[in-house]
């Protein structure tokens, strides 16, 4: 393999990009080259598609550009190539792949590409996150309320064994998988999933039944910690939590935790020697949206104008802070704050955002970190990207600018029926008082990581509320993606709730890249032992 040959890399279940973004972007592509990425989703397949676009422009074509930055800035554009880059737009076409995995038509697709087009004498790299809906704690609790459900016939537990295939049959160098936490404590007939994975991935042949010995074999690494697990190890004694990646320590501005295994294969196993991330301090919230234009909210019943939303909002205040005096609760840091924030409201000010927010000389987006601004901002592009505002209930107005304020005051979001005890501020919600929805309604506090983005976002913002009470809403696409650190440039597809949830569903560009870098330097390293052994010969 020639030093400045980029890795293939194939993405499999890739959603909107995040683990090839991050991949491909290290070393600005000179690395790694996604050959084939997979999703089923038309949607997240539109906006990876338009990324795979803009890095074949920035590669192959840089004139053709503007022809990227055209189709971002145009409000109603439909084409994003010209003439000029139609030969990037074709590639970029082969490159992401609407494919459903698990399914025959969809696996036969798949692997006509890999034999025509992956290179399996040279070491390559297969990264996905197989769906986690069925692992995730919130879809099991659902699942739980359905008599019917049965857990072993939910294909879903099963798609990593798609995940397996490719690895038995293309035997990559190393790969990397992702999944939420709630894998390590998902069971299927009473057993857990998670060490069964463990061993299936250790070794392939063995999993899906095939002579024993033959295939290649992986040593499974935590990037966090020196656990580990190979063929023959017992699971008994294994500290599972040990292969947790918890992104807040790792340069990433949110608390996000997942299951990251990285399997290397005996081949390439002698470079394994640093495996782990190094650890670093992330940015928080404020600076990560703070120098984004303000936005405030709509109102989504009734007629919404700059005017009526201010007299609801400012009507939530003063009601709050009078509820707040009669309730003869000693919360001075709270009554203060909220006269504050109702003597200076200014929120009918702001603009209430789209699709696309023109930009401005007065918020910059900048975060004043030269690395994250490097990573995040885009110069050639005179836009703000997915930065619009959701409408909410008048009702939830008034929820979001006392959480909000109340964040201010005590420096932490309001939880449950506890903090939330002022008269109109209980959700009609037959749960609400049994502690189970103690997180119902979030704010994002300022000068801390953000919680976990998540798919759940799609549905509604009651988890993501904006700190700044002036705003009183929900964070936007553009906010949710910064915290899942996606540059601003990249441009999510499809209307506003698959937005959010493709941005909810992905994995952090930025740790992405960091994880790329380990991979990276375990090959290499093998690579030049391989090399020194074949030049004393």
């Amino acid at each position: 393999m020639k030093k400045d040959e980029p890795l293939q890399v194939v993405d499999l279940f890739a959603g909107p990009g995040g683990l090839g973004e991050g991949f491909s972007s290290l070393n600005n592509g000179r690395s790694f080259e996604v050959l084939v990425s997979a999703e089923m989703d038309q949607f997240a397949r539109n906006t990876l598609r338009l990324r795979a676009f803009y890095r074949a422009l920035k590669s192959q074509n840089p004139d053709g550009l503007k022809d990227y930055y055209r189709f971002c800035e145009t409000d109603g554009a439909i084409q994003p190539w010209t003439e000029n880059s139609r030969e990037q737009w074709a590639y970029a076409d082969r490159e992401a792949r609407q494919i459903k995995l698990g399914t025959p038509e969809g696996n036969s697709e798949l692997d006509a590409i890999l034999d025509e087009k992956l290179d399996t004498s040279k070491p390559w790299v297969l990264i996905g996150g197989p769906p986690c809906q069925a692992y995730s704690l919130v879809g099991r609790a659902r699942n739980k309320g359905n008599s019917e459900y049965k857990a072993e016939d939910d294909s879903r537990h099963f798609l990593y064994r798609e995940y397996l295939r490719i690895i038995q049959s293309k035997k990559p160098a190393v790969f990397v998988m992702e999944n939420v936490k709630g894998i390590l404590s998902s069971k299927i007939g009473g057993e857990q999933i998670f060490p069964q994975i463990l061993k299936d991935l250790a070794d392939p042949d063995a999993a899906l039944g095939l002579k024993a010995g033959v295939g290649a074999k992986y040593k499974i690494f935590s990037l966090a910690s020196d656990d580990f697990y190979e063929s023959g190890m017992s699971t008994d004694d294994l500290d599972l939590s040990g292969f947790v990646i918890r992104s807040e320590k790792y340069g990433i501005p949110q608390s996000r935790h997942r299951v990251i295994l990285v399997g290397i294969s005996e081949e390439y196993v002698d470079g394994s020697e640093e495996h782990k991330l190094t650890p670093m301090k992330g940015a928080t919230v404020s600076d990560m949206i703070g120098n984004l234009p303000p936005l405030r909210s709509t109102l989504s019943r009734g007629n919404d104008n700059p005017d009526s939303w201010c007299r609801e909002v400012l009507d939530h205040l003063s009601s709050l802070r009078r509820d707040l005096l009669l309730s003869g609760k000693q919360d001075i840091l709270l009554e203060v704050e909220l006269k504050i924030v109702r003597d200076s409201f200014s929120g009918g000010r702001f603009g209430t955002g789209s699709l696309r927010v023109a930009k401005d000389k007065y918020w910059s987006g900048k975060i004043d970190d030269d690395h994250l601004d490097e990573w995040f901002l885009d110069p050639d592009l005179s836009v703000w990207l997915n930065h619009e505002a959701r409408g909410h209930m008048s009702s939830d107005l008034k929820r979001y600018v006392y959480a909000a304020t109340y964040a201010q005051a005590h420096n932490i979001s309001p939880k449950g029926h506890g903090q939330f005890d002022l008269p109109g501020l209980a959700p009609l919600h037959k749960n609400w008082e049994t502690g189970k929805f103690s997180d119902r309604f979030r704010v994002q506090v300022r000068d801390q990581a953000s919680s976990t983005i998540t798919s759940h976002i799609s549905k509604d913002g009651h988890y993501f509320i904006h700190y700044d009470p002036n705003q009183c809403r929900s964070l936007t696409v553009r906010e949710a993606a910064r915290m899942q650190t996606f540059p601003d440039n990249y441009f999510f597809l499809g209307n506003r709730t698959q937005q959010y949830h493709q941005v909810g569903n992905a994995v952090p560009p930025l740790l992405a890249k960091n994880i790329a870098a380990v991979i990276e330097r375990i090959i290499s390293r093998k690579t030049n032992i391989l090399s020194k052994e074949f030049s004393s010969e």
